[in-house]
């Protein structure tokens, strides 16, 4: 299968934890193009703060289009302070009906501490079950690792970190370079 019929699936690991009162999104470094590792310390995890009211995003995907779309998320919270579902259902709806914004490649994770959100260029904005989101070509492992651990001791950031290392031993375009950023609320 080629990497068109899964746009946005490719080449990374993203995974949201929540657990407590913690949220966290990780994020591998490795960037890849085809077989061969470009970059092994990229930050695929960032912390935007649009009227003071902390966000983080995970992207997976083309990276020029995951900043077009963080761009957009921004200003779509700066509209709507404080309403992350709404801002984000606002980003699905313009990325699915947006002639540009549709052959963007790219799948987010959010979180504001309260809400964990995915958002797809499919017009989805998916809140998942069990606290635990994944995205990227790891994503599956790493979502699958965390779920089994939520059952334990560990708090998010630790079950976060586990499954993205059980991820990054599994899937050739996931390493175990981390950009980790917590939420507590």
């Amino acid at each position: 299968m080629s990497n068109t019929e899964f746009p946005g699936w490719h080449g990374t690991t993203i995974i949201g934890v929540r657990k407590g009162n913690q949220v966290v999104i990780a994020g591998d470094g490795q960037v890849s193009l085809g077989p061969t590792v470009i970059k092994g310390t990229a930050r695929k995890v960032r912390r935007l703060s649009p009227g003071g009211n902390d966000v983080v995003v995970g992207f997976a995907g083309s990276t020029a289009d995951a900043f077009t779309l963080l761009e957009r998320l921004e200003a779509k919270l700066e509209a709507t302070p404080g309403q992350l579902a709404r801002a984000s259902v606002e980003l699905a709806k313009d990325w699915r009906t947006d002639k540009y914004l549709q052959k963007l490649e790219a799948m987010l994770i959010v979180t504001d501490g309260e809400e964990l959100l995915i958002i797809t260029g499919a017009g989805d904005v998916l809140e998942p079950e069990h606290g635990v989101a994944a995205i990227g070509s790891g994503g599956n492992f790493a979502l699958a690792a965390a779920r089994g651990l939520q059952e334990t001791e560990m708090d998010a950031e630790s079950i976060a970190r586990k499954a993205m290392s059980i991820a990054s031993d599994i899937c050739v375009y996931t390493n175990g370079n981390l950009t980790v950023e917590i939420i507590s609320k």
